[in-house]
């Protein structure tokens, strides 16, 4: 795309429009607003009551639920990275953002969006030890271990978007630079600049590249070594009971990758600009929302400490 001219700088006195979903009407806004705030609270209190439920119970002192906790706040995280602004768009019409707070919402969605996908590989590695060297699980999945692997995850996932928003920072923009979205999406933001757009649309498909696509492969890895595993299991009782222990985190992959389907589709695809930024609102609000659901409705253990926790709390 060539470079456009305009009354812009890169100093960062640059403010930011969202403009939201631009085909909206506004008597909409308030409908809206309710159904992002409905879907805010299912995700706090959803998580929040896994993390009390993992941290209370003893009996979920395992990695599988280790790594859970992380997920769980891990979608907290992701979520109020964005949805508040969201929320305070269509109900107070705050469409500004200074170019620090853009940026920084940019970064900490890429980040969040980059940990979850590495820390569903880190869960998909724990099965496949479960299930496929059970002897040596103990041995392998150890405290030290299960830190180290969520700790590599985290870190990994907080640097990877950093040259992104680094190059992003350093375009030139209109001192207001409207952005076509609920959020400081990477894409939505170089779109609004007036610099050459091709170097930074090249590296926000690498990076999608690799934390889509290379993390979905080492799952379906592992997941291919369980199913060789468990079709080696002489009992159907030994295999059901095999299958039903990944049933939850399978769901859980199937939703996230799902979401970025329903994404990438909307982008790619010739559809209104509205279908665009749905699709990412879709991504953003989607798995977070399922994701204790899945694990309430799926997980025995999970189920019977909350169920344990809401009866204490109804009691006391």
């Amino acid at each position: 795309m060539e470079a456009t001219t305009c009354n812009g700088s890169v100093d960062g006195s640059t403010v930011f429009y969202l403009v939201g979903i631009p085909s909206l009407p506004e008597p909409f806004y308030l409908p809206v607003f309710f159904l992002f705030l409905l879907f805010y609270l299912l995700i706090l209190m959803g998580n929040t009551l896994i993390l009390v439920a993992v941290v209370t119970e003893p009996s979920l002192h395992k990695p599988m639920y280790f790594f859970l906790v992380n997920l769980s706040a891990l979608d907290i995280l992701f979520t109020t990275t964005t949805v508040p602004k969201m929320l305070s768009l269509f109900l107070l019409g705050d469409h500004f953002l200074t170019f620090p707070s853009c940026l920084l919402q940019m970064y900490l969605f890429q980040s969040f969006t980059c940990s979850e996908a590495f820390i569903l590989v880190v869960m998909a590695y724990d099965r496949y030890v479960a299930i496929c060297r059970p002897l040596h699980y103990p041995v392998h999945m150890t405290p030290q271990t299960n830190t180290a692997l969520a700790a590599s995850a985290w870190i990994t996932a907080l640097l990877l978007p950093v040259p992104a928003v680094v190059k992003t920072s350093q375009m030139v923009y209109n001192n207001i630079a409207y952005i076509y979205h609920c959020f400081c999406d990477h894409l939505a933001l170089v779109q609004s600049s007036c610099s050459d757009t091709t170097p930074q649309t090249l590296m926000g498909f690498c990076i999608a590249m690799v934390v889509s696509f290379l993390p979905l492969l080492l799952v379906l890895l592992s997941y291919a070594c369980i199913l060789a595993s468990v079709l080696r299991i002489n009992s159907r009782e030994g295999r059901s009971k095999a299958f039903s222990t990944c049933s939850s985190h399978l769901l859980v992959v199937g939703t996230y990758y799902s979401s970025i389907a329903v994404a990438y589709v909307a982008y790619r695809a010739d559809l209104p600009l509205d279908f665009h930024i749905m699709g990412n609102v879709v991504y953003a609000i989607l798995t977070p929302v399922l994701n204790p659901l899945i694990y309430t409705l799926r997980n025995k253990d999970v189920k019977a400490a909350i169920t344990k926790i809401v009866y204490l709390k109804s009691v006391a």
